[in-house]
């Protein structure tokens, strides 16, 4: 009997036991998905505004000789990995926050940049995405699973727009993982429609969107249309709150809209539909003398509960050249400061920036078209060698980033 009852009693322990372990599991595995900064190997996705900030710091540097269409993202690990090319598309990597740089790697031969580049913080792989020729052309997707060393191949399902029409990906700034929002983990990307040919008689149909995935890139739906046709050539971030602030490039636009200064959207649903459609007049789309606008850069700064964005452009009355980056405090509604980062040529441009508890926390890096030899250079700077150029009388700098 006592034998029976002390069975019974263990019994009871252990189902109690195992219960609440469980539910305790249950629980920080909840944390854990619910947690935005949470990334693989437990880093951080973001930190302070003091890690940008403090010594001014800038380096210019040459990377990629010959052929054109650059991009650049940071890996969950702190990596640097550029791309670039027009014959095949390759990638150059940094494990030394963009001090050095290895040799090429190819991801696909032949092959055509499209831009786009994505990091997925859910798994820390990267994709690549790669046109066979300038567009409209077949998409390849490829993927990196070891921090940009090596590249595969994947199947990859792409569905029309509600339009129906089947996006193109060059030529697009990176993609992005969502953080702050229930769309938490979403990958998404800037594309286009280019109507079937990229012709000038065809820019007034031309138009933006993007494409996202929410099953870690194997599928992808495409967004409704960026709210104004004429638009190609985009870059995307996610604010603080989940909002996503979509910034493009316009070469044609409707008779008394001006197609030479950024235009710019948002949206609240993770990236399906774009509103609120605005003319960014402090913004210039490539050289004031044309109409054909430019491919800029755009990031947000990797601080917890601030939505500081840096874009990049040329600034010029004539010719692609005079590469500037602006700094906006409030999520992209007023840019009140500019530096200049090369004076010489400046074509497309891309651009990302540090993540904590790595080399590139506090950094910022614009991957360029120009520079001092031709081909691709890499700018490598922080906040507060920004803050030391010149005010453009769009809003103010805000008092908790002078202190």
């Amino acid at each position: 009997m006592r034998t029976t009852f002390g069975a019974f009693a263990a019994a009871i322990v252990l189902v109690f036991f195992v219960q609440h372990k469980l539910s305790a599991f249950t629980l920080i595995n909840d944390a854990t998905i619910n947690d935005a900064t949470n990334l693989p190997n437990n880093r951080q996705s973001e930190g302070k505004l003091a890690s940008f900030v403090g010594e001014k710091e800038f380096d210019l540097n040459p990377l990629f000789k010959n052929e054109r269409f650059p991009n650049i993202v940071v890996s969950i690990k702190g990596t640097l990995i550029a791309t670039w090319g027009t014959s095949s598309v390759r990638a150059k990597r940094s494990e030394d926050g963009g001090k050095t740089w290895g040799e090429e790697i190819s991801i696909c031969k032949p092959g055509f940049q499209t831009g786009g580049l994505t990091v997925d913080e859910n798994s820390g792989d990267i994709i690549a995405f790669v046109e066979a020729k300038h567009p409209p052309a077949e998409i390849s997707v490829f993927r990196s699973s070891d921090d940009g060393k090596t590249w595969q191949k994947q199947e990859t399902k792409i569905a029309p727009d509600s339009k129906g029409n089947a996006p193109s990906m060059h030529m697009n700034d990176h993609g992005i993982t969502l953080r702050h929002s229930k769309f938490k983990g979403r990958l998404i990307r800037p594309s286009r429609f280019y109507a079937g040919k990229n012709d000038r008689s065809k820019w007034p149909e031309h138009y933006t969107n993007a494409i996202f995935s929410d099953d870690g890139g194997k599928t992808w739906k495409t967004s409704d249309p960026f709210p104004a046709n004429g638009t190609g050539e985009a870059t995307v971030a996610e604010l603080s709150d989940g909002t996503i602030y979509y910034n493009s490039r316009r070469h044609w636009a409707n008779e008394g809209a001006n197609p030479r200064r950024r235009w710019t959207a948002t949206s609240s649903d993770g990236g399906a539909t774009w509103k609120d459609l605005t003319f960014c007049k402090v913004l210039p789309d490539g050289p004031q003398d044309t109409n054909y606008g430019l491919m800029g850069g755009l990031t947000r700064l990797a601080i917890e509960g601030k939505d500081i964005l840096i874009f990049s452009n040329c600034e010029s009355p004539k010719g692609r050249v005079n590469g500037m980056v602006w700094a906006s405090f409030d999520g992209g509604k007023s840019w009140p400061i500019k530096k200049q980062v090369f004076r010489g040529p400046f074509a497309y441009s891309s651009m990302t920036s540090g993540r904590p508890e790595t080399n590139t926390s506090g950094k910022i890096f614009l991957h360029f078209e120009g520079g001092p030899k031709g081909g691709s250079a890499i700018a490598t700077f922080n906040l507060s060698w920004i803050l030391d150029g010149e005010e453009t009388g769009d809003g103010t700098i805000p008092d908790w980033v002078k202190k």
